[in-house]
């Protein structure tokens, strides 16, 4: 299906699929006299939860996205996240604010499938990416939310775009943020130039807390300055590098140990997808393990042992393989539910 927004005509549109109608719903909502629209949070970090956002702001972070990444009238965009997050929600509102054409395509591990012409933008989650490296060269700007980009990624795509002889120049973003500020504050290149650090939007500044935790002032997103449990490196108001979630720190021997790190590390290596934890243990306090998702190897517990951690604390005490490693409705890797089980 393919929604113009520069002659936009809802009545005139057949709304079919289950996906569809739910765009429709936001569609009648936004165009209702309501200021707000409901947004509904991942539980990534917690209870899911809802709560209302101001649809000025938006529209403000509509324009952020837009002009960061040069989108004009016409351009062409193609939409494959849930609309009942912020993600799939603001897919619409910025092809409403830029008058571009979005195309729909049913939240899938393959939302490319049916993609044969190239586009303008699009916004995906890291599994998602991981099932369309084939394709990836039709669009020339995408971004990748939802969870971190592995370095195993990283790789697949710089392999899949310099070895395809292409038109487009794609250019590929890792996305900030959260539902709080609106979908992302900042993105950080990693195709074709890998940058190390998120760039923030104009109008949004950042700066740490005691702990090394994010704070981010965006008066046209959110009129509260946001404390994050990130901690990161500033280079300048403007330019960050996420280290870890603070909630996700390690303490084991009185080391604190970042996973998140970790587990970039250990992608380079294994495709599989690993998350380290700590256990409770009674001379450590918490002992390193490392859970990797499939079935046990020793191929992988072999280059598990080959990587070259900067410290020896680093290495995993133990290494547990699961059937499937838990994630939330949108794919971020479920943490909490990941303890419970083991």
């Amino acid at each position: 299906m393919l929604i113009d927004f520069n002659n936009l005509n809802i009545n005139k549109l057949s709304f079919e699929t289950e996906f569809e109608k739910k765009i429709k719903n936001f569609l009648d909502d936004w165009f209702s006299d309501s200021e707000n629209v409901n947004v509904q949070t991942s539980g990534s970090t917690g209870t899911p939860k809802v709560f209302e956002i101001e649809k000025k702001r938006m529209i403000n972070s509509a324009v952020m996205t837009c002009d960061f990444l040069g989108l004009k009238k016409d351009d062409t965009a193609l939409i494959c996240l849930p609309v009942e997050y912020i993600s799939g929600k603001m897919m619409i509102v910025r092809s409403l604010e830029r008058h571009l054409k979005l195309i729909t395509a049913e939240p899938s591990l393959k939302p490319l499938e049916s993609l044969n012409d190239p586009i303008d933008f699009c916004a995906m989650t890291p599994l998602q990416v991981e099932n369309s490296l084939d394709q990836l060269h039709l669009i020339k700007n995408l971004i990748i939310g939802g969870a971190a980009v592995s370095e195993n990624l990283k790789v697949k795509i710089e392999k899949e775009l310099t070895t395809i002889n292409h038109q487009l120049s794609t250019k590929i973003f890792e996305t900030y943020g959260m539902s709080e500020t609106l979908s992302h504050i900042g993105l950080k290149q990693i195709f074709p130039v890998a940058e190390d650090y998120f760039t923030v939007f104009e109008n949004v500044s950042v700066s740490t807390d005691e702990r090394g935790c994010l704070k981010i002032y965006a008066p046209d997103l959110n009129a509260e300055i946001l404390q994050t449990n990130d901690l990161v490196e500033i280079k300048n108001e403007n330019k960050f590098k996420f280290l870890g979630r603070i909630d996700h720190v390690i303490n084991s021997g009185g080391a604190k140990i970042f996973p998140e790190q970790l587990e970039a590390l250990v992608k380079k290596e294994i495709s599989n997808e690993v998350v380290f934890l700590g256990k409770p243990d009674e001379s450590l306090g918490q002992k390193l393990i490392l859970i990797i998702e499939g079935e046990e190897s020793e191929e992988l517990i072999k280059k598990v042992a080959s990587v070259q951690f900067d410290k020896n604390f680093y290495k995993p005490k133990e290494i547990v393989f699961v059937e499937k490693i838990p994630r939330t409705p949108n794919g971020k890797v479920n943490r909490i539910a990941l303890k419970n089980i083991l």
